[in-house]
């Protein structure tokens, strides 16, 4: 059977280069559907296959591969950061990086979940870069917006030719994800590490299965990135695990966040770095509509904690973080600094536990 022909946006001219998945079936895309589809700058074609139903991928010819990220923006480590996919499949409600689908013309919420941008040329983009730097960047970050690892790489396969062409250029880089299919990568970013410094971290937070299909639905459980976490380490490489976002009335009680950190303990993890959960304009009203509709019994109370606007209440903040605290002290966990952008810096240092007998604030839930 012939693969039917994909739509084009008027006045685009570039031809698909030859692709490894090109033998498989696409089913073409509607453009009047998605007006949108115009600020894609270098679209090639928009395909839906049935192995992602519900999906549509918006094929790209990428101009460039690194981004700066200005110092007071940076989520990790390093002034440039990779994205070979925007939009995510992961679909979690709670995700700060919703908003940026709004610049291409598309919603934050349904599209941003099953609208994905795959940049198919940019590990070549990437080593041209590289190779035409004059002055290269102390560090790469990947995963700092969307997944590397979400579902489209199960079929794009992006990753491999971006890992070799960081280590090629003797680039550090780091990664994070909540994607399993890091672990078909392993013995790669491990003879990686044999060459630039690899910092990886895992997303694990909701150990509750029903509750992580509920806000995290595209995401793989959170027993499958245990043992993700744990092949990691097997392989000889360290991986701090991101507990994050710990989230009011669902799982920040101390015995959810000792639990959660006991497992994390238990399958390897070299450190772990809570974050609160961040609710800007757009993914705010996304939020409170979930938790309308799965626990409208919280509402107002997330009202009162987010009053003054994206954050928590600074008493709250401390009520967690010293939970959390506890935890790691209780688990043999190195302490994080404060300081999150000096997440990876941590190895080895285990300070002295904070006092425990300061009152905690009283929780909101």
């Amino acid at each position: 059977m012939s693969e039917p022909t994909p739509f084009r946006p008027t006045g685009t001219k570039t031809e698909a280069p030859a692709m490894r998945w090109q033998g498989q079936r696409v089913d073409a895309v509607d453009g009047g559907a998605l007006p949108g589809l115009a600020q894609i700058t270098g679209l090639v074609r928009s395909v839906q296959t049935p192995e992602f139903q519900g999906i549509t991928f918006h094929e790209v010819l990428a101009k460039s591969a690194l981004n700066h990220v200005a110092a007071t923006a940076r989520v990790m480590p390093g002034e440039y950061t990779i994205n070979p996919y925007r939009g995510c499949s992961h679909a979690c409600v709670y995700c700060y990086a919703r908003p940026t689908h709004e610049h291409l013309g598309m919603g934050l919420g349904d599209d941003f979940e099953t609208q994905i941008v795959v940049k198919t040329n940019i590990a070549e983009v990437l080593r041209r870069e590289l190779s035409r730097k004059r002055v290269l960047p102390d560090r790469v970050a990947l995963g700092t917006n969307t997944d590397p690892y979400q579902r489209a790489e199960g079929r794009y396969a992006l990753m491999p030719g971006i890992i070799d062409a960081l280590t090629d250029a003797r680039m550090p880089f780091s990664i994070l994800t909540k994607g399993t299919l890091i672990r078909r990568d392993i013995g790669r970013l491990r003879r990686a590490a044999d060459h630039v410094d690899v910092q990886l971290g895992l997303s694990i937070a909701v150990l509750d299965d029903d509750l992580q299909r509920s806000i995290e639905p595209g995401t793989p459980s959170a027993t499958a990135r245990l043992e993700t976490l744990r092949a990691i380490r097997d392989a000889g490489l360290d991986c701090t695990v991101f507990a994050a976002p710990l989230l009011p009335g669902l799982t920040d009680s101390a015995e959810q966040i000792d639990s959660l950190v006991g497992a994390l303990a238990d399958a390897g993890a070299t450190n772990v770095l809570p974050t609160l959960l961040y609710l800007q304009p757009g993914v705010k009203e996304l939020y409170f509509a979930w938790l309308q509709r799965e626990r409208p019994d919280l509402v107002a109370g997330y009202r009162r904690l987010y009053a003054g606007g994206t954050q928590a209440s600074g008493d709250y903040q401390k009520l967690v973080y010293r939970r959390l605290r506890d935890a790691l002290v209780r688990h043999g966990l190195p302490i994080p600094n404060r300081d999150t952008h000096e997440l990876f810096q941590l190895r080895g240092k285990r300070p002295s536990p904070a006092p425990s007998d300061v009152p905690a604030p009283p929780t909101l839930f």
